[in-house]
């Protein structure tokens, strides 16, 4: 592994958890994905555990308020409670070709399992072609017992045949996590493919299932009135540098699979 392309950097002093769960929301399809991830470490008042840069990023920065520039960055929140020890994993991008997908979902890995995280849940979006006026979530795992745990009326277990193949983190985290004994889960909730649409609706969706299964106490109708500040990071930075990286990624896994893809994790 090229670990000198990675740098990992911890704030603060380890904290102790119990058996927490790691949430990831990295940008996607509509964002639906990160919407969710950088909503519940807002609203949790999540604190900072790891900032994560490298060389396999897109090699762009950002241009912030202050007119400094950015490194694009992936960082890593925590939250105790007495309800559930959370780990939460968001940010500006995600690796986009095969090798540093793999390197990256492996890093985060060893992190949480050094926590004894033993369980997983990845959020992502299926692109289609209109709006979706309800979006539908489905799941799929690592295991049948994970799939059963969280089986509800929200939820579709049938995903097979609706997608093609799960590209990027929110994939990878759960073949690579059954080689380690952890359990994964993800949930996708429709939106609209196009590149600019934020989804919000998709988002809520998701949000209200990790509410209820976690027991979170979350106001989800908050999300509503936070729609401006979170369009105006997400389009004016995440949009920006995403959606390069998902178009790259997508050329590369249609070239090799021979048709159109409708999901990037």
């Amino acid at each position: 592994m090229r670990d000198n392309y990675w740098n990992i950097r911890q704030f603060g002093k380890m904290p102790k958890l119990s058996r927490p769960i790691l949430i990831e929301g990295l940008p996607g399809i509509g964002n639906v994905g990160k919407v969710a991830v950088d909503f519940l470490i807002d609203e949790l008042k999540a604190e900072k555990l790891y900032e994560i840069t490298s060389y396999t990023f897109p090699h762009s920065v950002f241009v912030n308020e202050d007119n400094l520039v950015e490194l694009p960055v992936v960082e890593v929140f925590y939250k105790k409670s007495e309800r559930k020890d959370l780990l939460l994993l968001g940010g500006d991008v995600q690796p986009v070709d095969e090798i540093s997908s793999y390197e990256f979902s492996e890093k985060i890995l060893d992190i949480v399992e050094k926590m004894n995280c033993r369980e997983i849940i990845t959020l992502g979006g299926i692109g289609l072609a209109d709006i979706p006026k309800k979006p539908k979530v489905y799941c799929t795992g690592n295991s049948k017992k994970i799939i059963s745990r969280y089986k509800d009326e929200m939820i579709s277990t049938s995903l097979y045949g609706v997608v093609g193949p799960i590209v990027g983190v929110s994939g990878l985290l759960l073949g690579l996590s059954s080689r380690r004994g952890i359990e994964a889960i993800s949930f996708l909730a429709e939106t609209y493919g196009h590149p600019m649409y934020l989804g919000i609706n998709g988002a809520k969706e998701t949000l209200r299932i990790l509410n209820k299964k976690l027991n979170l106490r979350l106001d989800i109708n908050k999300l509503d009135k936070e729609i401006k500040d979170i369009e105006n990071e997400i389009i004016k930075k995440t949009e920006q540098l995403s959606e390069v990286s998902k178009q790259i990624a997508l050329k590369k896994f249609q070239k090799k699979f021979g048709r159109e893809l409708d999901y990037i994790g």
